[in-house]
């Protein structure tokens, strides 16, 4: 017989994790899928012999869901991290200066004239994003270069710029990341603000180099010695596709949660479905996957939420 529908029940103020579990017995829609994508994400959180891979473009790390995905590294959940290069320069400009509130429907020329930068609704001074992150890279790319590095890997410098992140920025990624040593990679570390600023210190500074494949043979180590694998994936873009295609190479990862707003039928990577990933061999057949369609600002807190919730109980 076919499951029945359940009312959700609400006024005996059921937590995050209970709640979920109702919009399951609902069967409402995406609530069901969101339910769903909770038992993906603390199955793979629970499991000890699990790697977890965390992807994630930067301009969630602008909002306040940075604080959720510093809470998921503190808590020693994640292992790697993929991600571009925006998260490198709003972790290290709002450990230093803060974002606001703004609209969506702001004046953008006047924004423009007044030296404030619209990411969505948020607004950021151009003097708390370009002019912080050229300081404090400038400085860390100085230091480094006397102590004799001069060829660096994106993981180790998302390493060095954690470890000028004052400890007291307890919603930092990257602090939280190089207090749990938990390696950061970044794909396409040119395409920000942070990329600017190695290419301005190469300049004057040639010998000075970027070493990528580095980062790949640490990923490589990463996949062939886990037990299993596992991923959670916000958006698309290249950090996705680099947590995909590397876990092809180990038959698929064992267990995969999608969070995206992008639709499939482009054929775009990011809008791809984990059971196009599972034709690629990136997805195990027989792993167990959600994609749950909707903006992680919004559902991903009450994800990790009720995830945790569960995890402590």
């Amino acid at each position: 017989m076919p499951r029945r529908v359940e009312d959700v029940r609400i006024d005996d103020r059921p937590s995050l994790d209970t709640l979920v579990d109702r919009l399951k017995a609902g069967g409402g829609f995406s609530a069901k899928d969101l339910a769903v994508g909770v038992d993906v994400l603390a199955s793979m959180l629970a499991d000890p012999e699990m790697t977890v891979f965390l992807s994630f473009p930067a301009d969630l790390v602008a909002t306040g869901t940075r604080g959720v995905l510093a809470t998921l590294v503190r808590e020693g959940l994640v292992d790697a991290i993929l991600t571009t290069c925006g998260t490198l320069d709003h972790d290290l400009a709002r450990a230093f200066r803060p974002y606001y509130h703004g609209d969506w429907d702001l004046d953008d020329a006047d924004l423009h004239r007044r030296n404030l930068y619209r990411l969505g609704n948020l607004v950021i001074p151009q003097r708390n994003y370009g002019a912080i992150v050229e300081e404090k890279m400038q400085a860390l790319l100085s230091r480094l270069w006397k102590g004799g590095s001069r060829a660096i890997s994106s993981r180790e410098l998302a390493r060095a710029i954690g470890g000028v992140i004052p400890r007291s920025a307890r919603s930092s990624i990257l602090r939280a990341a190089y207090e749990k040593e938990v390696p950061v990679f970044v794909p396409g570390i040119t395409d920000g603000a942070v990329g600017s600023q190695l290419w301005l210190f190469w300049q004057d500074h040639r010998a000075l180099s970027i070493d990528l494949l580095s980062d790949e043979q640490a990923l490589s180590d990463l996949v062939y010695g886990a037990k299993r694998t596992g991923a959670i994936i916000l958006g698309g873009g290249i950090s996705k596709h680099h947590t995909i295609w590397w876990n092809q190479f180990r038959d698929g990862l064992d267990a995969a949660l999608y969070l995206t707003t992008a639709v499939e039928w482009d054929g775009s990577l990011s809008g791809a479905r984990p059971r196009e990933a599972v034709s690629w061999g990136k997805i195990k057949p027989k792993a167990r996957h959600a994609a749950v369609e909707g903006d992680a600002t919004l559902l991903f807190p009450l994800m990790v939420g009720a995830a945790l919730e569960r995890l402590h109980r």
